[in-house]
């Protein structure tokens, strides 16, 4: 996997690290990302990765590579987060959001005898979870890590604005979503939440919801609701597709920890799977 994704998680990195320039660093942004993409996409350590006997079965790397403790402080710089969201936007590509998007989480758990304290306990077991509200291109519209027992319906507040004002479309979500704070978000950037409420008839009358949350209701009366909600499981199909390959976001290593850790993680094997879509599109297009 690593000799057909590689190539072009390195074009697009050369190609941003030409587009854009930072003074007074010895180490150009493009090559921290570039250590953290290469450990990821073989399930090693950062530390792993920094070591230039590592980097033997390809000639598409850096000249000279930053040290552990370079790129563990290099993370936590501005710079580094600007030149991570350029990269995003160039791995999914130009266009607007679908006007149909899901949205979801996925937990990323550790052991119960773990003693990271940014990992907090769920119904499920005890670690982090990913937000991601997906569309139809590689990368998420927008995500975020959290810790495993924030509520999903205030991460998809925070997450909604960051799509953009569009005239209209609709977000396909979960009963988790069934909130007047989320269909309030997701209608200020034109998107119409569906998720399936929790009782019809005690909704009925009811004057303290919002007007998108009294629309959705009035969705699944007429049975429109249920019939949007059914294209809903494409997002299961994402996640699984995402951790359905070598280099996947599978579970968290041992060695991932805190949440800017899990959170840089996650980024990396978010891009890795975009570049399998990218090549997987690409292969089509060469049989026809």
């Amino acid at each position: 996997m690593e000799r057909e994704l590689w190539p072009i998680l390195y074009r697009q990195l050369r190609w941003l690290a030409q587009a854009t320039q930072q003074k007074y660093v010895h180490h150009h942004p493009w090559t921290v990302v570039a250590v953290l993409l290469w450990a990821a996409i073989h399930d090693r350590p950062v530390s792993w990765a920094c070591r230039p006997a590592n980097w033997t079965t390809t000639r598409q790397r850096p000249r000279q590579l930053p040290s552990a403790s370079t790129i563990s402080r290099r993370t936590k710089r501005t710079s580094f987060g600007l030149f991570l969201n350029l990269l995003s936007d160039r791995l999914r590509g130009e266009g607007k959001p679908a006007w149909e998007l899901m949205i979801d989480g996925k937990p990323l758990l550790i052991g119960h005898c773990g003693k990271d304290p940014d990992a907090k306990p769920g119904r499920k077991g005890r670690g982090y979870k990913l937000h991601a509200i997906w569309g139809t291109r590689p990368m998420p519209e927008a995500w975020a890590v959290t810790p495993f027992n924030e509520y999903e319906g205030a991460v998809a507040v925070r997450l909604l604005p960051q799509l953009g004002r569009h005239v209209y479309g609709y977000l396909l979500a979960d009963g988790n979503y069934d909130a007047s704070t989320v269909f309030a978000a997701a209608d200020e950037v034109g998107y119409q939440l569906i998720a399936p409420p929790e009782d019809l008839p005690a909704l009925h009358g009811r004057k303290d919801q919002h007007p998108a949350r009294r629309r959705c209701v009035s969705m699944f009366r007429d049975g429109f609701g249920q019939q949007l909600l059914a294209d809903r499981g494409a997002i299961e199909r994402r996640f699984g597709n995402a951790v359905s390959f070598g280099g996947g976001l599978a579970g968290l290593p041992a060695w991932v920890r805190r949440l800017g850790r899990v959170a840089r993680w996650v980024w990396a094997k978010l891009a890795i799977n975009a570049a399998r879509i990218d090549f997987r599109q690409q292969q089509r297009q060469q049989m026809q």
